[in-house]
């Protein structure tokens, strides 16, 4: 009887991750409605959203031993459905649609956003054994938040920014996985910590810019940079 209680509780709390998991998908098409009436600020929210349900889903399946508990419902999968659509398709529908980029440059930005990406998720060795993204990983709401909210160039800049970053993809640059890269843990935790702070806050401000956030944007996208080189060639 203790026993099939305990498996019950199991089950529920296995379940419960994947549901947690999957609810990241509603903060996606909340996303998708705030682009649709060009609230950007609210749409960025709504991302963010996503990528905390993103961050704490995987500790929590741990926790609870979800592959175990239920081996026929794989809680990847479901992660790369949302996973795709938060970190890609809206992000690129968001770009479209804040119209940084003019006339076919618009679409044809938006297109090649969307195919490097389903390219990058389907090759082999994303992440390396030493735990770095190789390549400029799908992070195209992060990229929609520099151009949008910090950067606010011109035309050309940003269609240069999207060739660049899409041609990234699948050069062996070694990126900083925040949670698992071990060299320079403890500094790369701390930075995202401010990275983290950074982005709310000037969300929050959003379509008033305050000087020291976009200081520190600036100092958070330089250390990340200087990481990936340090690393890259390291590893040469």
């Amino acid at each position: 009887m203790v026993s099939s209680a305990s498996s019950t509780l199991e089950k529920t709390l296995a379940w419960s991750v994947h549901i947690f998991t999957a609810s990241g998908v509603l903060t996606v098409f909340m996303a998708i409605l705030a682009v649709s009436a060009h609230n950007f600020r609210t749409a960025m929210f709504w991302l963010l959203g996503a990528l905390l349900i993103d961050g704490i889903d995987g500790t929590l399946a741990r926790l609870f031993r979800v592959s175990e508990v239920l081996p026929n419902v794989s809680g990847k999968n479901i992660d790369f459905v949302i996973d795709f659509a938060s970190y890609a398709i809206v992000p690129a529908y968001m770009i479209y649609e804040s119209g940084l980029m003019e006339g076919p440059w618009n679409l044809a930005a938006t297109f090649l956003i969307l195919l490097v990406s389903a390219v990058y998720y389907g090759k082999e060795g994303m992440v390396s054994d030493d735990y770095y993204f190789v390549g400029f990983p799908v992070m195209w709401n992060m990229a929609a938040f520099y151009m949008i909210f910090v950067f606010q160039w011109g035309h050309w800049a940003n269609v240069v920014l999207v060739g660049a970053l899409s041609v990234l993809h699948f050069v062996p640059i070694k990126v900083a996985y925040p949670s698992r890269t071990a060299h320079w843990r403890w500094p790369t935790l701390v930075v995202t910590a401010f990275f983290i702070f950074m982005v709310v806050a000037i969300t929050f401000y959003y379509p008033e810019s305050k000087a020291w956030l976009n200081i520190l944007a600036w100092s958070c996208l330089a250390y990340f940079a200087v990481f990936a080189l340090w690393a890259t060639l390291k590893s040469k």
